[in-house]
């Protein structure tokens, strides 16, 4: 749950042609590029799990601009993200839903990992970036052999039972939210010596400071990507997997040889499940998992 917020500033080259290199000019090289950089509109109102954004204040407004202008021109990462958002999009919020979260809750998600199984420099992974500690404090399995931070639905819905306990503390989805980041006690330190409990009215450490901004601007661009100069094709979107569920209660000796078995292989099954971390479950505490075995034939394009 510790989201090291990265500051990705686009470079931009830029000629004017008077001061091109002779010798460019002399290889017939081109010798002018011309780019159209705006600062990027926001909605003249916004909302995060219901709760309205106050766009009022200067500070609210140029911090979520500030992100939103981060994302736009982050133009690989986001074209990535634009793919997988149509693969996860609707299995992680209706997870959300069914747990009694608002949807927005998403972008934080996306906040947190780009919707990909990655781990931070402090060691924090899966798709909501759960530190160890913290996924065994909300049920989830972490060990060699399995680390259900990397589960979609596992992890979702431990991060609802987070989100739930905060907000039940601070009594704000906003602040709910920024905790996620930084921690319930540190939160609770800071409205006690601040005297306030509004998101928008507190001051916290850079990362956190920004976090919510990084949700909101991820819900804009996502929203409407055109509007932002991503047109990204429904051909070039990724599909949501397809796959049969196979439950395991015992030991998996070999989870190549359990592919094979299903016709599918190793790779294919960690594609689908990145909570499997080894070759193998000897699975001592005798837990029940549900496992995701590719549908046959849909691999092939």
């Amino acid at each position: 749950m510790k989201l090291r917020l990265l500051l990705f500033v686009p470079v931009l080259a830029f000629c004017t042609g008077a001061g091109n290199s002779a010798a460019a000019a002399a290889e017939g090289e081109i010798t002018q590029v011309e780019q159209v950089v705006k600062v990027p509109a926001i909605p003249r109102s916004l909302s995060f799990a219901g709760e309205d954004v106050p766009l009022n204040y200067f500070d609210v407004k140029e911090a979520i601009q500030r992100e939103l202008m981060v994302i736009s021109y982050w133009h690989a990462s986001i074209t990535y993200i634009i793919q997988l958002n149509n693969r996860y999009k609707d299995e992680i919020k209706s997870i959300l839903k069914e747990e009694g979260l608002h949807e927005d809750f998403y972008y934080l998600c996306i906040a947190e990992s780009g919707l990909q199984p990655v781990v931070s420099p402090a060691n924090a992974g899966g798709y909501w970036q759960f530190l160890a500690g913290t996924a065994k404090e909300y049920k989830l399995v972490v060990d060699e052999e399995v680390d259900e931070r990397y589960n979609v639905e596992k992890s979702t819905r431990a991060a609802a039972a987070y989100f739930k306990k905060a907000y039940a503390e601070f009594g704000t989805w906003t602040m709910a939210a920024a905790s996620f980041n930084i921690g319930i006690s540190n939160v609770r330190y800071r409205m006690k010596v601040q005297s306030l409990k509004n998101y928008y009215d507190m001051q916290f450490p850079e990362e956190t400071a920004r976090y919510v901004y990084r949700a909101l601007a991820f819900k804009i661009l996502l929203q409407d990507p055109r509007r932002f100069g991503f047109y990204i094709g429904a051909e070039d979107l990724y599909k949501p997997l397809e796959y049969t569920e196979v439950t395991v209660k015992g030991q998996v000796e070999n989870w190549s040889e359990f592919a094979a078995k299903h016709k599918t292989n190793f790779k294919m099954l960690k594609m689908y499940n990145q909570w499997i971390r080894s070759n193998k479950l000897e699975n001592r505490p005798n837990h029940t998992y549900v496992v995701k075995v590719p549908k046959e034939g849909t691999r092939e394009q």
